[in-house]
């Protein structure tokens, strides 16, 4: 197995890195091999489902419920 150092890397990124590690319950070496697998390995089925999940819940929370636009739609033409 080949190791890689990288240098120059800014304090915040290392410091986001390492939080990023803490929250997933992995060390900060295996987040970076997590990191770098995802990146790089091409995507299976099973991956886009999974990145589909991991961007919807990154959505923002400002988008409206369209169930209650629906409802509204729906009463404004009965009326």
């Amino acid at each position: 197995m080949v190791q890689l150092t990288v240098r120059g890397v800014d304090d915040e990124i290392a410091a986001a890195l390492k939080t990023r590690a803490a929250r997933a319950g992995r060390s900060a070496k295996a987040e970076h091999r997590r990191i770098l697998e995802e990146a790089l390995r091409p995507a299976s089925k099973g991956d886009f489902f999974e990145a589909a999940r991991r961007r919807r819940i990154k959505l923002p929370p400002h988008f409206p419920d369209t169930t209650e636009l629906l409802r509204q739609d729906r009463d404004r033409d009965e009326a």
